[in-house]
């Protein structure tokens, strides 16, 4: 089945209901964050959610959560203009492979755009093979590779 009907702003109400899909993220092969702090991420949710530059959508499907994205406008480069950043994307394991994640990053394209952004990016980390063939379908315009420092 590949159909989802609603994707849209996570409303404050759903912070918790929201916290509890990070958990997608952090199963195998993700892992829990060094740090991970469960009141910064219910602050965060909450800061996300209502902030004039950043989306927390979320898929939905009668009544049930299947999927979450959030999406940032955080840069304007001088060589590609504003970006529009997504942090996490991640789809109930029970619903993969049925259209969630693809309207999800759909729905970040369509906010970031509306607001002037030029280009949407995302990181996935080495050992996500299915994410990495995920985006792959959704044919990027360019790939890069990231390096990150713990501070």
């Amino acid at each position: 089945m590949r159909h989802v009907s609603t994707v849209r702003p996570a409303l404050p109400e759903e912070v918790e209901r929201v916290l509890g899909m990070y958990e997608w993220l952090f199963a195998p092969p993700g892992s829990l964050p060094p740090g991970w702090d469960t009141r910064h991420a219910r602050e965060a949710i909450a800061a996300t959610i209502a902030g004039e530059g950043s989306t927390l959508l979320v898929a939905e499907r009668r009544g049930e959560l299947l999927g979450f994205c959030s999406a940032y406008l955080d840069l304007d480069s001088v060589r590609y203009g504003l970006r529009c950043w997504v942090e996490d994307l991640a789809v109930s394991p029970a619903h993969r492979s049925q259209g969630v994640g693809e309207a999800l990053l759909d729905a970040a394209r369509e906010w970031g755009g509306e607001r002037g952004a030029t280009h949407l990016e995302l990181d996935s980390g080495v050992a996500r093979a299915d994410a990495h063939r995920f985006y792959q379908r959704e044919g990027p315009d360019w790939e890069s590779k990231q390096y990150s420092w713990l501070l």
